[in-house]
């Protein structure tokens, strides 16, 4: 046997039946039409929206980046939550214009923005996150041709990293962002080309689960934005600090505080150096606002045994689901929060099962050696935590399966 990641507090049943925002698990499968289906519940995330903003200081902006979900319905809910959204692709681009939000209140960054991506977001008007010199060369010449005036920011490779994180963003030779000491140049030659000039964007490392090391990261990120900026000469409208707040997944994990980073974020900001007076500053934030707002449903269609292991198989799987299988990011595969969605609350047997999906791999795996009620053909799992970095960062197109089904609730 082997243990699980904790599921989200806020989920309850009724009559043993999984409820998402207050509605039962069966029901919203019926109301989608089938399995396997991503469900998001509106209000999980608007609850940790508004904890955040109790905890942060009141001047700091909230970004949602919308790579960790970029569902349609929930972007258009997202607008009226969040004060800007960052994206990394002109295809997300599109989708953040289409759901609403202005211009002005979008960034993009990557490292590998092709001309007519660079093009479009001239176009629209929104900031340009550089990722290098040849990328400001690039859109300097873009934005000349056009005849406009780009907003242009830097993102920029700290000299650190973010401590105990999942990925880290900084700190060495990176794929992303400028080094910390060619930064200043950069920045003096865009505002010297007559481009808007849009400040830094500082993004050391995601998914840490360490108060302490956000804290430490954040302080050194005002700090660097400000010795950055003394040596351009001007101050940045703003600074995007980068997120890095992470959620719990596998056992042992637990709940970031988010209070005590709110009030050392608010202590740093306080005793800024002057250069940074005016800046405005922004938290970059994925998987923390939507990532336990997801349940990902998926039908059981066999219950078969193999060598005296017991195997749950399931009409979904990793073309849907792939970080909850371990082949996203992960170099120990453990295992994600998973229960029987119509036995939501019911004890478990002592007879272990392993989880499995429906592709020809045996990388397809929900559920590693885990305990489950008594389970049946027919019956639905429930994987948790799928709200962020589910069906589109997933091989959806694999094998020639059907794509998930994706529905919002409130």
């Amino acid at each position: 046997m082997k243990p699980m990641g904790p599921i989200p507090p806020w989920f309850t049943s009724e009559e043993s039946m999984l409820l998402i925002g207050g509605c039962g698990a069966a029901s919203l499968v019926d109301e989608a039409g089938d399995t396997p289906l991503f469900v998001y519940d509106m209000g999980v995330i608007q609850t940790q929206v508004d904890a955040l903003r109790d905890a942060m200081p009141a001047e700091l902006a909230i970004h949602y980046a919308i790579k960790a979900n970029p569902f349609g319905p929930l972007l258009e809910r997202m607008v009226g939550l969040v004060d800007g959204f960052d994206i990394a692709s002109g295809g997300e681009l599109e989708m953040a214009l289409e759901a609403g939000q202005s211009p002005d209140h979008i960034s993009f960054a990557g490292p590998g923005k092709r001309d007519d991506e660079i093009t479009s977001a001239i176009r629209a008007g929104v900031t340009l996150n550089l990722e290098s010199e040849g990328e400001a060369a690039r859109a300097l010449a873009i934005a000349t041709r056009l005849g406009r005036t780009p907003k242009l920011a830097v993102r920029v490779n700290p000299d650190f990293d973010l401590r105990g994180s999942g990925m880290r963003m900084g700190g060495g030779a990176k794929p992303f962002g400028v080094d910390a000491e060619r930064a200043p140049a950069l920045a003096r030659l865009m505002i010297d080309a007559g481009a808007e000039w849009r400040g830094w964007h500082i993004f050391a490392g995601s998914q840490a689960l360490d108060a302490q090391a956000l804290i430490e990261t954040q302080a050194a990120t005002v700090a660097l934005a400000a010795r950055l900026s003394e040596e351009v000469g001007v101050s940045p409208p703003l600074v995007n600090l980068g997120g890095g707040l992470g959620i719990p997944y596998f056992p042992g994990d637990t709940r970031l505080d988010v209070q005590p980073i709110g009030a050392a974020l608010a202590e740093a900001l306080g005793k800024r150096s002057p250069i940074l007076r005016e800046t405005h500053f922004a938290l970059e934030l994925g998987r923390w606002l939507v990532g336990e707002a997801g349940v990902y449903l998926t039908r059981v269609i066999d219950v078969k045994e193999s060598q005296g292991e017991r195997f749950v198989i399931t009409d979904g799987g990793m073309h849907h689901q792939l970080a909850a299988s371990g082949n996203f990011g992960t170099v120990v595969r453990r295992n994600y929060p998973v229960a029987v969605a119509n036995r939501f609350g019911s004890p478990n047997t002592d007879e272990p099962v392993s989880v499995v999906g429906c592709l020809c791999t045996p990388l397809d795996r929900l559920g590693d050696k885990i305990l489950l009620p008594e389970i049946h053909v027919g019956d639905l799992v429930a994987v948790f935590v799928a709200g962020a970095y589910g069906a589109t960062a997933s091989p959806t197109a694999f094998l020639g399966h059907p794509a998930p089904k994706e529905i919002l609730v409130e």
